[in-house]
């Protein structure tokens, strides 16, 4: 991920908030204090133990130890035991997004010896769900992980898939890529189109193939499956007597198809306008970037940076992400916690930005984080200082799209900051000394 001199932290912002919303929606918190009254953390993190039969391990695999914090020390003011370290006294290893066995292979590397008898190994529902109520929760067949699904189980999953995704379980291993492509690249069809009950029809039966534990080898296999209409069934059966659709391949090499994905990639750039301009003519970027087209703020610093906003971002960038979002957080609020979210929290290896979260053991305490810690990692003043210099001492207007020389009147190429300083005559100021 590319942070440079002009970044834009609007949509950075907007996700943290979105986040923000959704880490209270899901994690149980404690209720206000009183004003005058803030409460004593060194008392809450020794709450009484409540539990002592109950000894809670909770896997840092797929799960991350900002997270695994955050749990350990919501569990511990419930009165819940947790140990740091798995050892003999533990009775419910917790995990998340693990099988069994994965927990298993991860005890052992850790322990440097066979893990015997493994005691209850459940998912994180079971946790979360013991936390709502402040008690630990009657264990259910649900909560428990299980080593591999069994060629019985596989057909009894067959026939009852739930119609609602948000009560299905989706692997990130998808057994039928090929198909879910297909089915999507249909649903995206349809919506750059305004069809959009034909879109949903087709994104309703990706999802239901993506949560399958196996790969789809026979058309009356959907029978069972819910969300399958007689178009998506064309569909997978063209795929699985001939290896391709027809219609899919159609629409992969439709003009209109391929101009309005490349126009709706563009940061801020929706289906009406990519629409627009494809009815202006208009096909590539280039195209764009000669017509004298008035685009606002976020489309020019979307058409600029296009490569560089649709270049998937890593898991080792988004980790590097994490650790500097937590170090800028901690300086205006200590014992804030970052946990990367969206996709890698998910556990994908890549993705097409960074989401995180933030949260904090008392309530209330995150008002005016966000916009406090934005201003910051902006260096507004710099930057408003070298657009001031710019006009002032050199006659050229420097902003988001460009940098313009009045007396020449023409743009002045710059492929990084450094381009930017040598126009201007101004000695190179790295990131790390602009907090001015």
């Amino acid at each position: 991920m590319k942070a440079g001199l002009l970044g834009y932290w609007n949509n950075a912002a907007a996700s943290v908030t979105r986040e923000l919303r959704l880490d209270r929606m899901t994690l149980p918190l404690r209720k206000r204090q009183r004003p005058g009254h803030p409460p004593d953390l060194a008392l809450i993190s020794q709450a009484p133990l409540r539990f002592p039969e109950i000894g809670i391990f909770l896997v840092e695999k797929r799960m991350g130890s900002s997270r695994r914090a955050f749990l350990a020390k919501l569990a511990r003011t419930k009165g819940f035991r947790v140990e740091e370290m798995y050892n003999d006294t533990v009775t419910h290893v917790v995990s998340e997004q693990n099988t069994r066995a994965e927990v298993c292979e991860w005890l052992e590397a850790r322990s440097g010896h066979v893990v015997g008898n493994v005691p209850i190994v459940l998912d994180v529902s079971w946790f979360t769900e013991s936390m709502g109520v402040a008690a630990p929760v009657e264990i259910e067949p649900r909560h428990y992980l299980v080593t591999e699904p069994s060629s019985v189980a596989l057909e009894e999953e067959c026939v009852a898939v739930p119609v609602y995704a948000c009560q299905r379980r989706t692997p990130l291993s998808n057994q039928n890529q090929r198909f879910t492509d297909a089915l999507e690249t249909l649903a995206e069809e349809a919506s750059f189109g305004s069809n959009e009950g034909r879109s949903l029809a087709f994104s309703r039966a990706a999802s239901v193939l993506r949560s399958l534990p196996y790969a789809l080898t026979r058309l009356e296999e959907l029978n069972s499956l819910p969300g399958f209409g007689s178009h998506s069934k064309k569909v997978l059966q063209d795929m699985l007597e001939e290896g391709t659709s027809v219609e899919v391949q159609q629409v992969l090499h439709s003009e209109r198809y391929r101009t309005l994905k490349l126009f709706t990639g563009i940061f801020g750039v929706g289906k009406k306008t990519a629409y627009r301009w494809y009815q202006e003519g208009l096909r590539t970027l280039d195209d764009l970037r000669k017509q004298e087209k008035k685009l606002n703020r976020e489309q020019e610093a979307g058409l600029l940076h296009y490569a560089d906003l649709n270049r998937p971002v890593s898991r080792p960038e988004a980790d590097k992400v994490e650790e500097l979002m937590q170090d800028v957080f901690l300086q205006f609020l200590p014992g804030a916690i970052v946990t990367l979210a969206g996709g890698f929290r998910r556990g994908k290896e890549s993705g097409h930005d960074v989401d995180f979260l933030i949260t904090h053991p008392e309530e209330g305490k995150e008002v005016g984080l966000l916009m406090n810690a934005v201003s910051w990692l902006s260096s507004q003043h710099f930057e408003r200082e070298l657009r001031r210099f710019a006009v002032h001492e050199r006659k050229m207007i420097l902003n988001s799209h460009c940098l313009y020389d009045t007396t020449q009147k023409a743009g002045l190429p710059a492929h990084c900051e450094e381009d930017i300083f040598a126009h201007l005559g101004l000695e190179y100021v790295p990131p790390s000394q602009r907090n001015a």
